[in-house]
C-alpha cells in the first residue's frame, strides 16, 4: 500500500499541534516537515524547534525535508529533534561531500534521504543509490505549496523506478509537489511509493477519506 507524508506546508502554523493530530488520527504514515531557509528556497518556514514540538504530539513518522543552502551543520540538531527522516537536496551541497551527509544522517541513527527539484536529472543518482533510504522527486519548484504538477516528473519517477528494480535495492520513492485526487493515480503507475501531499489533504472536508483514497489508490 502507498505510504502518504502530509505536508504541514499549507496549514496554519498556529494551530500546528492541532493539525498534526488531526492528521494522525487521520490515518497518516508520515508527517512531512519543509525546512526553508529563505536562501536555498525563496520562503522560510520553521525549524528545530518546532520539530521538537511537533516530536511530543505524535509518533507518526516525522519526515524532515531540508531545503537549505547548507544543511550539513544542522543535521544532528534534527536528529535529536525528533526527525525520523532527513531529506537533503542534491542541489544544495556546499562545501560537503553528498556521501559525506548520508552518512552523517544514519551515523544519527536515521533514515536518509536525497531529493532532486524539477529539472535535476536521475542520471546523478547513479553513485548514490546504495546509500539512501529514501528518494525525494520534486514535481513542483520547491518553496511554495499549492503548485501545479510539473508532468514531465513522470518520466523521471518511472527512471528511477526501473533503476530500483534493476538493482535489486529497497528505498521509498517519493513524490512531492501538486499532486491530488485528479492525478495521484498516475503518479502511483509511474512507481511512487509515498505520496506527499499538502494541500489535498489540508484542505478536504474528510480527510481521513482523502487519505484513504490515496492510500489504496481507489478511484474518485
Amino acid at each position: 500500500m502507498i505510504k502518504i507524508s502530509s505536508s504541514l506546508l499549507t496549514a496554519d502554523f498556529g494551530y500546528m499541534a492541532e493539525t498534526v493530530k488531526m492528521l494522525d488520527k487521520a490515518g497518516t504514515d508520515w508527517i512531512h516537515c519543509d525546512i526553508m531557509d529563505n536562501v536555498f528556497v525563496p520562503n522560510m518556514s520553521f525549524g528545530q524547534p518546532m520539530i521538537k514540538s511537533l516530536r511530543k504530539v505524535t509518533n507518526k513518522t516525522l519526515d524532515v525535508h531540508l531545503m537549505m543552502y547548507n544543511p550539513y551543520p544542522y543535521i544532528k540538531e534534527f536528529a535529536d529533534c525528533g526527525a525520523d527522516n532527513i531529506t537533503v537536496h542534491i542541489e544544495s551541497m556546499v562545501n560537503v561531500h553528498i556521501h559525506r551527509i548520508l552518512n552523517k544522517i544514519r551515523q544519527c541513527g536515521k533514515k536518509a534521504g536525497i531529493c532532486l527539484n524539477p529539472s535535476t536529472s536521475h542520471i546523478v543518482l547513479e553513485y548514490l543509490y546504495d546509500m539512501v533510504d529514501l528518494i525525494l522527486i520534486m514535481s513542483v519548484n520547491p518553496g511554495y505549496g499549492g503548485q501545479k504538477f510539473i508532468p514531465s516528473t513522470l518520466k523521471k519517477i518511472e527512471n528511477i523506478a526501473n533503476d530500483k528494480i534493476k538493482l535489486n535495492l529497497s528505498y521509498e520513492i517519493a513524490v512531492d509537489g501538486g499532486i491530488n485526487l485528479t492525478n495521484y493515480r498516475d503518479i502511483i503507475n509511474a512507481g511512487a511509493t509515498v505520496l506527499v501531499v499538502g494541500n489535498t489533504i489540508i484542505s478536504s472536508k474528510n480527510p481521513a477519506e482523502t487519505i484513504r483514497i490515496l492510500k489504496t489508490g481507489a478511484k474518485v
